[in-house]
Order: C-alpha cells, then sequence, then structure tokens
C-alpha cells in the first residue's frame, strides 16, 4: 500500500489577512473614484468589526492608510483615534474629518497625549476647548491657548482663569488671546507678572466716556432718592466719574488724600490707616487692603493715578508701606522703578476704570445684599453667584 501524500493545510489567518486589507484599500479609495458611498460605509462597517480582533500593528496600518482620508466612515476613525496613542496619533495630528463630538469624546476616553495632540490641531472646537480647559493638565493648557486655531468659548476662558491662579505663566499667553475679556484681564491681574500687569492696564481698561455720557442723569435721580436702591448704588459704583469720597473727607482727620499717606510715611501703616486711604479714595477697606499688600505693587500706581495723586507721593506711599525704594545709595530698586514706570504710561481714565472695576468686583465677596438674593433665589437662571461677574471675580481673587 502507498505511503498516504501529506495533505496540505491552508495557512491561518492568510485570508483573514487578505480580507483586512483588500477592506482598507476600499476604505480609503479617494473619492474621485467612482465606489459608492454605500459600499465604502459598508466595508468599513466589516473593518471595524474585524479591528476589534486585530493586534496593534495592524491597527496602527489602518490608521496611517486613513491618516488623511476625509471620506472613511467616523466610526470607524473615532475607533482608530481612541486606541493607544501610537496607533491613533497619525489621525489626531492629520485627519480633519472629526468634528466637535468626535474630538470631545477621544479627550474624555483618551490619555494625556491625546488631548496633547488634539490641542495641537489646526482647529480646536469650541466644546473642545472648553473640555481641555476643564480637564486642566497644565501642558495641554500652554498649547490650547498658544494655538490660533483654538476657538476659546468664555466657558472656557473663565475655566483657563481659574487654572491661570495655580499656574500665573498661563496668564501672559491668556493676556494674548482674541477671546479675553476684559473682566478677564482684571481678574488675571493679581497674579500675572509685571509686564503682563503693564498689558493688561494698556489694553484692557476702557475710559467708560459713553457709559458716563448715557448715565449721567441717573446719578441725579440717584441723588433725590437719597442713594437708597442698593443695586442701583453698586452698579453706579462703576460709572461714576468722581473718584475721590468727598463725605469720607469732611469726617476724617487729615486734610486731604496726601496728607493720609504722609502720615502714614511719618507713623507707619496700620490697618486703621490704610482703611482711611481708602476711604478718601472711594473704595472699600477690601478693596484698600488688597491694594496695599499686592506684592508688585503696580495696585499702588493704579490707585495713585486713578485718585490724582502726584508722582512724588507715591515714594510715600511705598516707603510707607515699608517697601524698599533703593537697592543702595543712589541707585532705585527696581521694583519700585517698575511700579514708578507703570503710574506714568497709565492715563488717567483707564487707571480710573480699573480702580472703580477692582472695587465693584472684590467688595461682592463680602456684600450682605448679594448673600440674600442668592437665598432668595434658588432659580439657576437668577443664581448671582454663578452669573455674576463681579461674585465669580471675588471668589477668585479672596479664594471663596
Amino acid at each position: 500500500m502507498d505511503a498516504e501524500e501529506p495533505i496540505e493545510l491552508p495557512a491561518i489567518g492568510r485570508a483573514r489577512n487578505t480580507l483586512f486589507r483588500r477592506l482598507v484599500d476600499i476604505v480609503s479609495m479617494p473619492s474621485t473614484t467612482r465606489l459608492a458611498h454605500q459600499d465604502r460605509h459598508m466595508a468599513g462597517d466589516i473593518l471595524l468589526d474585524m479591528l476589534f480582533h486585530a493586534d496593534d500593528k495592524d491597527r496602527a496600518m489602518c490608521a496611517h492608510r486613513l491618516a488623511t482620508s476625509g471620506e472613511a466612515p467616523r466610526r470607524l476613525l473615532r475607533y482608530l483615534a481612541q486606541c493607544k496613542f501610537e496607533i491613533a496619533r497619525p489621525l489626531l495630528e492629520q485627519n480633519e474629518s472629526f468634528d466637535g463630538c468626535d474630538l470631545r469624546e477621544i479627550a474624555m476616553t483618551g490619555s494625556p497625549e491625546h488631548r496633547l495632540a488634539i490641542a495641537r490641531r489646526k482647529v480646536v472646537p469650541d466644546c473642545v476647548s472648553e473640555y481641555l480647559a476643564e480637564f486642566g493638565e497644565v501642558h495641554v493648557i500652554r498649547d490650547l491657548v498658544a494655538n490660533a486655531g483654538a476657538v476659546l468659548p468664555e466657558q472656557a476662558m473663565d475655566k483657563l482663569v481659574i487654572r491661570a491662579k495655580e499656574e500665573p505663566s498661563l496668564c501672559a499667553a491668556l493676556i494674548e488671546r482674541l477671546e479675553v475679556r476684559p473682566s478677564h484681564a482684571m481678574t488675571l491681574f493679581w497674579w500675572a507678572d509685571g509686564q503682563t500687569r503693564r498689558k493688561i492696564l494698556q489694553r484692557h481698561a476702557a475710559d467708560r466716556l459713553e457709559v458716563i455720557e448715557s448715565c449721567k442723569d441717573v446719578f441725579e435721580m440717584m441723588a433725590r432718592e437719597n442713594w437708597s436702591d442698593p443695586v442701583a448704588r453698586k452698579a453706579l459704583q462703576l460709572i461714576e466719574r468722581r473718584q475721590r469720597n468727598r463725605a469720607a473727607l469732611e469726617k476724617s482727620p487729615y486734610d486731604s488724600l496726601e496728607g493720609a499717606i504722609n502720615a502714614a510715611a511719618i507713623n507707619g501703616m496700620t490697618a486703621e490707616l490704610a482703611q482711611e486711604i481708602g476711604y478718601l479714595a472711594g473704595i472699600k477697606p477690601v478693596t484698600a487692603a488688597k491694594i496695599m499688600t499686592d506684592a508688585g505693587g503696580e495696585a499702588l500706581a493704579v490707585l495713585c493715578k486713578a485718585t490724582g495723586v502726584k508722582r512724588d507721593f507715591l515714594p510715600v506711599l511705598w516707603a510707607a508701606l515699608r517697601r524698599p525704594l533703593e537697592l543702595e545709595e543712589g541707585v532705585i530698586h527696581p521694583q519700585f522703578a517698575h511700579v514708578a514706570e507703570t503710574y506714568e504710561i497709565l492715563p488717567v481714565a483707564k487707571a480710573q476704570t480699573t480702580l472703580r472695576y477692582w472695587n465693584w468686583s472684590l467688595s461682592s465677596a463680602f456684600s450682605p445684599t448679594s448673600a440674600q438674593l442668592q437665598k432668595e433665589t434658588p432659580d439657576p437662571a437668577n443664581e448671582e453667584a454663578v452669573f455674576s461677574t463681579a461674585q465669580r471675580t471675588a471668589r477668585l481673587v479672596f479664594g471663596r
């Protein structure tokens, strides 16, 4: 009996491998071919099912082939983009088919590398920027803010301002964004560096001329009502033209704001004297305390310029706070030189707007009226703590 000839068994996986590559070819065909839309999507559905059982090498090959495809089914692209970053990278860097919902989903399920690649894309939709801002990874946020193609909605900017308090180095980049609002800038001021503070004061403070002109008759109405309406009174704090408090001067033991500053230089700055300077300057104690304790000192330049205090009194106030005027005899301390230069370049109108904004917003943290309003209006649409710019600024600055 002849020996049985060996039976040649089929190579395991050859058919699957061939089918896999044929499907990749079909799905990646350019739109110029005559491939029907329905056929491409059917092939994509089959390919996706096969990818579930593929190894990383095959998934990476598929992602590379589809990196620039504008016709591949998005479900297939989303799956590959949520694989390991080594697989997803070409799609996240090159494929322009993803919409905001796709990218947000990938950011939510992916790794920090996924989110960084998304932050660097040519276009980052607003909903994606808002999510990345909320996630708060500093290296991702840096690239997001530096990306001119990233759209930063107001909600994202709010979150980025909060993040910048912990990472002050973000302030300089945020200030360069077109989306930054005066409220954002005025809040960022408190933890920004000196050069960024100067940009904020020069670029984001308004002169209020139109607002003052439109509302000037309201001041007369309020006077006739004895300033009894707390809501209107708070609003007019930001609009009023006159800065110094004449009523406070009549009750003060000092003949002027400058007199109080001189007294502080001679006798030393006390809490009571700082409060008196604040009253004479037309600001509330909490605002005065924040300005007097400001580490950089630019806030002191704003206070003096806004209230008409002459430049000669700036070093007097500086010395009253026990801050060094000179490094050595005849050599001006660089920090005071920076503050003095800020005083010189800051227009009076912008200084007044800045000081008034700080007084309006920072005092909100201590407003009994605001607290009572929150208790009486549980409807989120009327929630002052959620929507009020002043409330948000106060909470951020004072950590409340």
